[in-house]
């Protein structure tokens, strides 16, 4: 009887089996009052099919998805391997690009350097008398003619002199000797042009910024100048506004200069030829661009065959078989 239950059992024929114990109780039994149990196969079992019984459509059903889940994983992973190896191969091509941009930038900033530093060498010309006419002469030497009103005078602070033997003795120093001290801006009355401009006449320390200190440097009468023209400046972060009530300048700002001196908004800066003993030290034009450009070349070429190498040795590179 046991082994008829398990067969049963298996066949999955719980009705069947169902009535045999029925049938094996009969009318009268002691076993009738008790309920009639019937075999139940486990929660979640699956059914075996008898010999010769097609499979049931659930177990080929679980089968199939097996079968197409475990076909897509190594096709999924092959995907995310194709588009990682295309991804980070950016990194060494945007450092490439980037380095050959340096390149072409370099070649620009020492082609600017050269004619700057031909603009600042050449012959002196007489000041234009058209204003227009300056915003192409930045860092030209002009010659000009007149006097200097004295009673004028402007103050750009906090600045210190332009010293290139000081400054190339110093390089790579952290702290610098250098005294801090205000550039003196003086109105200057161009006889033969009938103009006024404003003049940089130099540089003198902070304990001279009061002109009573340096009256013998106070030129009087008519002079001849040599000075460079610059141009007005814009603010940049950090730099504190112009306090014009107290006559501290931060930057050139022309208009602003003009406006309080009743000049015309010209500037030139003074050569070092215009020094006068007990005056200003003239010649504090700093005329200098970074050219960095190599250390920029350096590193992005470097970055790119660091991480060419890295791709290589990653993607590329085949391993011997075992």
């Amino acid at each position: 009887m046991a082994a008829a239950r398990m067969e049963l059992r298996a066949a999955g024929l719980r009705p069947l089996l169902c009535a045999a114990r029925r049938g094996r109780a009969g009318p009268g039994a002691r076993g009738l009052s008790r309920p009639v149990q019937c075999l139940r196969a486990p929660a979640g079992a699956a059914r075996r099919s008898a010999p010769g019984e097609p499979p049931r459509p659930g177990a080929a059903w679980g089968l199939s998805r097996w079968g197409s889940s475990a076909a897509e994983a190594p096709a999924t992973k092959t995907e995310n391997d194709s588009f990682l190896r295309w991804l980070l191969l950016l990194i060494p091509v945007t450092a490439f690009g980037l380095g050959t941009w340096q390149v072409q930038r370099r070649k620009w900033k020492l082609k600017l350097i050269a004619d700057l530093e031909a603009r600042v060498m050449a012959e002196p010309i007489p000041l234009p008398a058209d204003p227009m006419e300056l915003k192409n002469l930045e860092y030209r030497p002009v010659r000009v003619k007149g006097h200097f009103d004295h009673s004028k005078e402007l103050y750009m602070m906090p600045r210190t002199m332009v010293d290139p033997v000081r400054e190339a003795r110093e390089a790579g120093r952290i702290t610098s000797s250098s005294e801090s001290g205000a550039y003196v801006i003086t109105p200057f009355h161009c006889t033969e042009l009938g103009t006024t401009i404003l003049v940089n006449r130099g540089f003198v320390p902070r304990k001279k910024v009061n002109p009573d200190t340096r009256q013998k440097g106070q030129i009087e009468g008519e002079v001849d100048l040599v000075g460079m023209v610059r141009l007005t400046e814009t603010r940049k972060p950090f730099v504190p506004e112009n306090d014009a009530e107290r006559n501290r300048w931060h930057y050139r700002d022309l208009e602003a200069m003009a406006r309080i001196t009743g000049t015309d908004p010209i500037f030139i800066d003074a050569d070092f030829k215009s020094t006068v003993p007990g005056g200003p030290v003239g010649g504090q034009t700093r005329v200098t661009l970074r050219n960095e450009h190599m250390q920029y070349i350096i590193t992005w070429y470097g970055l790119c065959a660091a991480t060419s190498y890295l791709w290589f040795k990653k993607f590329l590179r085949r391993t011997p078989a075992a």
